[in-house]
């Protein structure tokens, strides 16, 4: 199993941001905690190419994360397929 990740980042302004890195978390339980953690600040940081990105969580229209964590909270829904 790969350990990259990657995400794409939709911006309200209709542009969107790619990026990849690698896998962060040794444990998966702790992945919901992160995502908890991350939702509790108004901005988005990343590290990326030596310089911190800090991107307001008010540009952002939605956020992609692939692959899907195995282990994700219990009010996430799981096995959905997207159309149109």
């Amino acid at each position: 199993m790969s350990e990259d990740r990657g995400m794409t980042i939709y911006f309200l302004d209709g542009t969107k941001m790619a990026c990849g890195f690698p896998k962060q978390v040794i444990a998966d339980d702790s992945v919901s905690v992160r995502l908890e953690r991350m939702f509790e600040h108004d901005s988005l940081l990343i590290e990326a190419d030596g310089a911190l990105l800090l991107i307001p969580r008010s540009s952002i229209k939605y956020l992609q994360v692939y692959p899907a964590p195995p282990k994700l909270p219990d009010y996430v829904i799981k096995g959905a397929t997207i159309t149109a």
